[in-house]
């Protein structure tokens, strides 16, 4: 069926005669559980167009509403995975009701590189808070996989209970996070955890060795073609990783050498975490290399985050790295730091590149749809009909 054809089909619709409505976006929220299935389509699209607003609506459906409804904003927030619904579903952990709870879990279990450190310390009190042993060891199971629960975990380390020391070391083992390294020598007069903190303290400096050692094989290639490709060769080998890395290769943006610092911004934005988010955005700013300006920006595409809409805005005039910056500004889930661009956007729907006009037309139409007004292909076929 040709485009146009489906189009026009779908104006009869009646998600396509509710695109003009006002309906609140708490209004929105609640039929996420509606029967019809065109009303849970539009609240799915007003949720993840929404922005702040919507993440509000619902954490609020989240504490109040129906048990379908919080299991149902859970799933929506971890699609959002904006870190300030990271409390609201650390509360619903205590929730009376086993499927919502598993929501929250599955939610925070996802959205685990973006949850901030009131989050994280929020599940840190749950372990002493909670007397359900299943939820103590899903929060156990989470806490190794949030980055931002270093520092309560370490604090954790100081408790006067050796069992709730031995639980941090042992979450932190498996962390393997550079920023861990001087609670552990401080709790190593612990009994409880001096195994642990000693075997952790050797694996972090095994991996601080090993990126040592690749990236200074990286800098002593010569030739631009033999750069790129031990380039790619060391993202390669230091990818698998993760998360350990990160601590370290934002160390390494820092770097002397254009060709290291490119491959610390593209392992950066393939691992995804958010604790690269401004690191990056200084490379962006400041780096005296086209290259890593556009690992930069690529990388932080990837990952997301809102912070950097202003510098891609101020990045699409240039050349090189217009498509990236303009599909980075694509990527962003909090719609609504971009309507003050509104106009560029819509003035760059006609820009030549195709990616350039393709992205800028999506981004304005999200903004259209934030106001309850057809997006500008709709209207065109309303009219023909």
């Amino acid at each position: 069926m040709a485009l146009a054809s489906r189009i026009h089909e779908s104006t009869d619709s009646p998600l396509a005669g509710c695109r003009m409505s006002k309906e609140t976006i708490e209004t929105l929220v609640s039929e996420l559980t509606h029967e019809e299935e065109w009303r849970r389509m539009r609240a799915t699209a007003a949720c993840l167009a929404g922005g702040p607003r919507a993440v509000q609506a619902l954490t609020q459906a989240l504490e109040s509403g129906d048990v379908a409804l919080r299991v149902e904003a859970a799933a929506m927030l971890s699609r959002i995975k904006d870190p300030a619904a990271g409390v609201s579903l650390v509360g619903v952990l205590r929730d009376s009701e086993e499927t919502v709870r598993q929501a929250a879990f599955s939610a925070l279990e996802q959205m685990a590189g973006n949850l901030d450190d009131e989050t994280a310390a929020g599940l840190v009190r749950s372990l002493h808070e909670s007397s359900d042993e299943d939820v103590r060891n899903r929060v156990r199971q989470l806490l190794g996989v949030i980055p931002n629960a270093i520092t309560p975990l370490c604090e954790m380390l100081t408790h006067p209970e050796g069992e709730a020391q031995a639980t941090a070391a042992t979450i932190l083992e498996h962390l393997l996070d550079p920023r861990s390294a001087n609670g552990l020598i401080d709790a190593m007069s612990s009994p409880a955890v001096r195994d642990t903190a000693v075997r952790t303290l050797k694996k972090l400096g095994a991996i601080r060795d090993r990126i040592d050692a690749t990236f200074n094989a990286l800098r002593d290639v010569e030739g631009a073609s033999e750069r790129e490709e031990a380039r790619m060769s060391t993202v390669m080998d230091l990818l698998g990783i993760g998360r350990p890395a990160v601590e370290i290769l934002i160390e390494y943006l820092e770097d002397d050498d254009w060709v290291v610092r490119e491959a610390a911004a593209d392992l950066l934005g393939k691992i995804g975490d958010v604790r690269a988010v401004e690191p990056l955005m200084k490379r962006l700013q400041l780096d005296k290399d086209t290259g890593v300006k556009e690992y930069a920006v690529k990388s932080l595409g990837l990952i997301g985050d809102p912070r950097p809409a202003q510098l891609y805005i101020e990045a699409i005039p240039i050349r090189p790295l217009r498509v990236m910056a303009i599909e980075a500004l694509a990527k962003i889930k909090d719609v609504e730091v971009l309507r003050p661009y509104n106009e560029l956007f819509n003035r760059l729907r006609t820009d030549r590149d195709g990616i350039v006009s393709y992205s800028a037309g999506l981004i304005a139409d999200k903004l259209a749809a934030l106001e309850g007004e057809q997006p500008v292909g709709q209207e065109e076929s309303d009219d023909h009909e």
